[in-house]
């Protein structure tokens, strides 16, 4: 199951759309859906979490919390809207290319990819626009 939460005037347009991407993003990758749930909610909503679970006192576009069991993924996904509202101006992109890919970048953190080192930065970005581009692919 995939749902979506809001902790902001926020709403995702279209959310079967996004749980039918999402659903393929895992899959793509030979894993099964669990329990995926997505906070959309603001810098302070996030910077408190940032602080209280890992102990980072900075804002980020996402943090993810992973709890997934062998081949089925569960966890939580929290991502700033209002991260994904200045990266659009800072990286010139549109706020929807944004989100798709802060959410792309957290369902592969649970899939097990990181982004600590250069080299896996690379990987990261190259995965986030592949799996931005199954986004454009028509769901059954």
């Amino acid at each position: 199951m995939i749902e979506f939460y809001f902790e902001t005037e926020f709403e995702l347009q279209d959310k079967k759309r996004y749980v039918e991407w999402v659903a393929q993003i895992v899959t793509s990758e030979g894993r099964e859906v669990g329990n995926l749930s997505f906070v959309f909610c603001d810098d302070t909503y996030l910077l408190e979490i940032n602080q209280k679970f890992l102990g980072h006192d900075s804002l980020t576009d996402v943090i993810t919390f992973d709890y997934s069991d062998d081949d089925v993924l569960f966890g939580d996904v929290f991502i700033s809207t209002e991260r994904l509202k200045e990266n659009s101006y800072k990286f010139n992109s549109t706020f929807v290319d944004e989100l798709q890919r802060v959410m792309a970048h957290g369902v592969l953190h649970l899939l097990g990819y990181d982004d600590k080192s250069d080299d896996d930065s690379k990987e990261m970005r190259s995965k986030e626009e592949e799996k931005m581009k199954l986004f454009h692919v028509e769901h059954q």
